[in-house]
């Protein structure tokens, strides 16, 4: 299964947010729709930290 991007992830929890905010979930959707925010959010964080962890080798390699 390829690994998801972080601009996709990201979109995703941008639609799951505008959903949630307009009302658009049910309450039988809620908890999944919430559950996978979760995941989508500490997708984004992971990739940010590897991200920031290749910039600084980079700039490590660089001095």
């Amino acid at each position: 299964m390829a690994e998801t991007s972080y601009t996709i992830a990201f979109e995703e929890l941008q639609a799951i947010v505008r959903e949630m905010e307009d009302g658009e979930i049910s309450v039988d959707l809620l908890a999944a729709k919430v559950k996978r925010a979760s995941e989508l959010i500490q997708l984004c964080k992971n990739k940010l930290h590897n991200t920031e962890e290749d910039v600084q080798k980079i700039l490590k390699e660089l001095e």
